[in-house]
């Protein structure tokens, strides 16, 4: 049924990513990938992202940020974002896909996700912990 789950954020290299690899990692018999709504397009996960995910045995393939499009948002079951903002965003670039458009954070009192770029490691451990614990309790709803 939500077979094709997409994980967006803003530049597609932090947030999306990590809970993109978590996801992938919990329910590998689903397409999950993630995408940005401003896009660095072409970098990989951010250093400091991947870092704390391998640390907590997470794996990191090469990734390659991409813009977030109405396609992708026309093609997902699930769209999973990390802000209230977001789910506006998207509600304007694909207003077919705002009922299918949750936050990260639904399952623990709509909690949202900051974004940690540019900010100390300990802003990542912080960040990549609610993502750990948001993806999992996404993936025990997403797995039956």
């Amino acid at each position: 049924m939500f077979d094709n789950i997409l994980v967006v954020c803003v530049g597609n290299i932090c947030r999306s990513p990590t809970a993109e690899f978590l996801l992938k990692q919990a329910l590998p018999n689903k397409t999950v990938h993630s995408a940005g709504l401003g896009a660095l397009v072409g970098h990989d996960i951010d250093a400091t992202a991947k870092k704390i995910a391998e640390q907590h045995n997470v794996a990191c393939p090469t990734h390659s940020a991409r813009q977030l499009t109405k396609e992708l948002c026309r093609e997902a079951d699930v769209i999973l974002v990390m802000e209230q903002g977001h789910k506006e965003s998207i509600t304007r670039l694909a207003p077919e896909a705002r009922g299918k458009t949750f936050l990260l954070g639904q399952w623990n009192s709509n909690q949202e996700i900051p974004d940690p770029y540019k900010k100390s490691e300990e802003a990542f451990q912080h960040v990549y912990q609610l993502i750990a614990n948001n993806s999992k309790l996404w993936a025990e709803k997403l797995a039956k």
